[in-house]
This record gives structure tokens, C-alpha cells and sequence, in this order.
């Protein structure tokens, strides 16, 4: 019990100190792994990723993924100064790259490192929906979502290791079912919720940033609905899936797309792609 107490003291100590603020929602997040070195590490793991596929180049599509993506992280960088968050992109290294592969999948490192597949690319459509993905993945970025998911998978180890001590007088068999019960109730209270909240928020960021980058932000429940077409109805329960339901998705991208609109409007931009 008394190492139970340690470890549960340490922890709120490390939380105490090691929280960073979200430009966009002003909330206190996870910074458990400082970005001074996360962002090299990130950097060196695209640059690898990069050398061991296919990188398309000179292509249409190629040209389109580079272009949306300038013009994404350059409304990003135009909502945080109007914010007084001048110099907050100032170690970010944006690049972005269309990859061939078959997968429907975008992804983005911290930093600002971004990779579009190709199988991606006959549903994004047309420009407006590569901008409603690349906003969306800018926003894992600017949010820090990275780093906030490396601090939470420390702090499930470190309740891990508690669980371990507080059971260390059970019975075998005891302990591998608390054990077991921790690490499913874990996954499915605590880090799959997580993952879906940065998922939401990075939703209503990059809704945002499209529309301040001038593209329509109703063009991005135009893509959920044939991101769920494509999908065939196969995803699993929201409850049990590291991303919201499609149908949650295109509800709150539609309620959200006059906010957009409207926060664009603020930066002179009132038309759109």
C-alpha cells in the first residue's frame, strides 16, 4: 500500500508540472515528453518512412496535396498570431508528400510531417475535400496530439506498475484477472476515449482552417458521408473504435461548418472553393 502511495504521488506531481495549453481550446493537456524531443525523433521517422516507399511526385494530385497543404498550415499560422500566439510554429517543419499506396489514409507526425496515400485521393474528390483532410491532420499538429498520446501511454504504464503493487498479495490467479481487467478497462475507459476526443477536435480545428485556407467548410461532411459509403458499414461501435462513428462525424461537421464560415470571415475570407 505504501508503494502504492509513491507511485500515485508521483504521478500527480508529473501531472502538476507537465501540462502545455491548446492554442484552439485553451485547455490544459498532457506534455509528460517535451517536444524538444519529440520533434526530432519525428522528423527522423518520416525522413525513413519517405526512403522506404513510394513517393509520387510531378503529379497532379502530387502538385494538389503540396499546394492545400501550404495554404492549410498558412491559415494556421494566420489564426495564431490574430490569437497572439506569434512563434508557435516556429519549430514545425511542414512537409507534405502523396504516397502510393492502396490504403484510404492520411496521417500526420508532430512537427508538422504529412503523408497522403493514394488510395486516399478518389475520395477526397476534388480540392475542397484534400483540404477538409489536410485540415484535419494539421490540426493533430498544432494541437500536439502526439505528444499528449506519448504522455498518456507513460501514465498507463505508470498505473500499470500501481495495479501490479497494490495486487503483488493476491493470488496468481488474482492478480492476472485484475490485471487483465485493468488493461482492457484502460484501453476502453480511458485511451480509446482519449484518441477519440483528439479526433473531434481535430475535426473542428481543421474545419476551421479550410475555411480560412478558402475552401467551403461544407465540403467536409460531403467527404464523411463517402468516407462511410466506402466503408460499407464495417466500422466497429463507437465505444470500441479509436475514431468518433462516421455518422457522429458528419453531425457535428455540419453544425460546426457556420462557425467556420463565420471565423473565416474574420480574416476577410468570404467566399469559397
Amino acid at each position: 500500500m505504501k508503494n502504492t502511495k509513491i507511485i500515485i504521488g508521483l504521478t500527480l506531481s508529473i501531472l502538476l508540472f507537465s501540462c502545455a495549453t491548446n492554442p484552439f481550446t485553451g485547455k490544459q493537456t498532457l506534455a509528460l515528453v517535451p517536444n524538444s524531443q519529440i520533434l526530432p525523433m519525428a522528423f527522423q521517422q518520416y525522413d525513413q518512412f519517405l526512403n522506404e516507399n513510394k513517393v509520387v511526385t510531378g503529379t497532379t494530385e502530387a502538385t494538389m496535396v503540396k499546394n492545400v497543404g501550404q495554404k492549410i498550415s498558412k491559415a494556421a499560422e494566420r489564426w495564431l498570431n490574430a490569437n497572439g500566439y506569434q512563434g508557435y510554429l516556429d519549430d514545425y517543419r511542414w512537409e507534405y508528400n502523396l504516397v502510393q499506396d492502396k490504403s484510404v489514409n492520411a496521417w500526420c507526425m508532430p512537427g508538422g510531417k504529412i503523408v497522403f496515400y493514394t488510395g486516399i485521393m478518389p475520395i477526397a474528390k476534388n480540392e475542397a475535400g484534400v483540404a477538409a483532410i489536410m485540415g484535419h491532420e494539421v490540426a493533430h499538429a498544432l494541437a500536439n496530439h502526439g505528444q499528449q498520446r506519448m504522455s498518456a501511454a507513460q501514465l498507463q504504464q505508470v498505473a500499470g506498475a500501481a495495479t501490479a503493487v497494490a495486487t503483488s498479495n493476491k493470488s496468481e490467479e488474482t492478480q492476472q484477472i485484475i490485471g487483465t481487467a485493468f488493461g482492457l478497462g484502460s484501453q476502453l475507459g480511458v485511451m480509446l476515449p482519449f484518441s477519440r476526443s483528439h479526433e473531434t477536435e481535430a475535426d473542428r480545428i481543421g474545419i476551421q482552417l479550410m475555411a480560412i485556407a478558402g475552401y467551403n467548410p461544407d465540403e467536409a461532411a460531403e467527404l464523411w458521408k463517402r468516407m462511410k459509403a466506402n466503408s460499407g458499414g464495417q466500422a466497429p461501435p463507437e465505444f470500441m473504435s479509436t475514431h468518433p462513428s462516421n455518422d457522429t462525424r458528419i453531425a457535428n461537421l455540419q453544425a460546426w461548418a457556420p462557425a467556420a464560415k463565420a471565423e473565416a470571415k474574420k480574416f476577410g475570407v468570404t467566399s469559397f472553393k
